[in-house]
């Protein structure tokens, strides 16, 4: 009979950390929104309208401003993704639906950076007093249609054609999830989003 081995314990990932963006961020954040947006566009497609540097600072200021929420998500100190919110509609009647967006660094992706940035999204928005979340997603996705569907994101609709990257037509598929009450239950008479 054999002795027993000793089994060592199994190496564990360092932590994706997730916090609030700072200007620091913002390069970081600018390469990883830059290469999403270019895939699959002809060069020749001017892409004037993408933020610069300065854009995304005053951008996150205003985030902060309204209560919205902007986090990034760090792998041994290096900025890997990010996500934020905005006003669904700018209208007074959508104060607590926001749209979402989640952008992950196209060499980590898999890697479950999108999950931990999608949790903390979601409760700082119910925390916020949000009701809704509402997400537009290249319905060719699988990855991201399915992290949503794990969360509790409903397909709610189909834009089709709306986008033409790669040579073709593409389609774009909304998705919604309610937070806390929803709408099952009135917001609270003095809103947060009064305060100031």
């Amino acid at each position: 009979m054999s002795e027993p081995v000793e089994s060592l314990p199994p190496t564990q990932d360092p932590p994706i950390l997730v916090r609030p963006t700072r200007d620091s961020d913002v390069e970081a954040m600018l390469s990883i929104y830059r290469r999403y947006i270019r895939r699959g566009i002809e060069e020749s497609v001017d892409d004037s309208g993408t933020p610069e540097p300065d854009d995304l600072r005053d951008r996150r200021k205003n985030f902060r401003n309204h209560r919205l929420p902007h986090l990034v998500a760090t792998l041994n100190g290096e900025v890997v993704g990010y996500a934020y919110v905005v006003l669904f509609r700018k209208r007074p009647a959508y104060r607590f639906a926001v749209k979402h967006s989640i952008y992950i660094h196209h060499e980590h992706q898999g890697r479950g950076v999108g999950r931990v940035l999608m949790q903390e999204l979601i409760d700082a928005c119910a925390a916020a007093g949000f009701r809704q979340m509402i997400g537009y997603i290249d319905a060719d996705n699988a990855a991201s249609l399915l992290l949503h569907e794990r969360f509790g994101f409903a397909r709610v609709g189909l834009l089709a054609g709306v986008a033409f990257r790669y040579g073709k037509w593409c389609n774009t598929a909304m998705v919604q999830r309610s937070l806390a009450q929803g709408s099952t239950e009135p917001p609270q008479p003095v809103s947060i989003f009064n305060e100031r």
